[in-house]
């Protein structure tokens, strides 16, 4: 009884690992992540980036990145038609910490569109120096 114990023990560890590296965006990621560092690069180096934010009302209005589109994480899939004139941009996505985000940008890559996910989102991007606005 011990070792089906343990052998069960285990398999959920297993699964809890592979779940949240998938979440985290560390496995079967057909897009790109990059650093709060070479994302605020991206923003002034590169013409064709465009931002979003994934986060909620609340938390947009509570300070996000100078000319971001809001579309919340939870709504993003039935509003992609606001973003259907960035097809052919990268298009950098952030949250709070970076986790919406990867849900966001494989609903972004199912849909043909370019995303590249900041890691560690606004929290990184403060640390990073990035200029937030109120």
């Amino acid at each position: 009884m011990k070792k089906i114990t343990n052998l069960l023990y285990y398999i959920v560890m297993g699964v809890m690992l592979l779940w949240f590296a998938y979440n985290k965006g560390w496995i079967f990621a057909d897009f790109d992540s990059v650093s709060p560092q070479k994302a605020i690069t991206l923003l002034e180096a590169d013409e064709n980036v465009t931002l979003l934010d994934v986060r909620t009302p609340e938390e947009f209005r509570q300070g996000h990145l100078r000319d971001a589109t809001l579309i919340p994480l939870d709504i993003l899939a039935s509003d992609l038609n606001k973003l259907a004139s960035y097809k052919e941009t990268k298009i950098l996505v952030y949250c709070r910490s970076g986790n919406r985000s990867v849900a966001a940008s494989r609903i972004l890559k199912a849909h043909g569109y370019t995303p590249v996910n900041i890691k560690e989102g606004l929290i990184g991007l403060r640390k990073a120096g990035a200029s937030i606005t109120p």
